[in-house]
């Protein structure tokens, strides 16, 4: 698999990340109960970090042999 292959992937599980903090923020907005909404909340701040990773590196991973493009310094491969 090459890079900018791994880069759909990435943008792939990106946007299902999205849909399903999405999902999750409309379904705290229409809880009642405190508790479930906390729990709620608590697993859309879980996936805050696995969505930006992925979003850092379907980037990295597509620009990664452009010679204009200043890697990230975060991540190396």
């Amino acid at each position: 698999m090459t890079l900018l292959e791994m880069s759909v992937h990435y943008a792939d599980s990106a946007a299902a990340l999205r849909a399903r903090i999405a999902l999750l923020r409309a379904a705290a907005r229409a809880e009642e109960d405190p508790e479930v909404r906390r729990r709620l909340r608590l697993r859309m701040e879980a996936l805050q970090p696995l969505l930006r990773e992925s979003r850092e590196l379907a980037v990295l991973t597509a620009r990664y042999y452009d010679r204009s493009y200043h890697k990230h310094e975060r991540y190396s491969l």
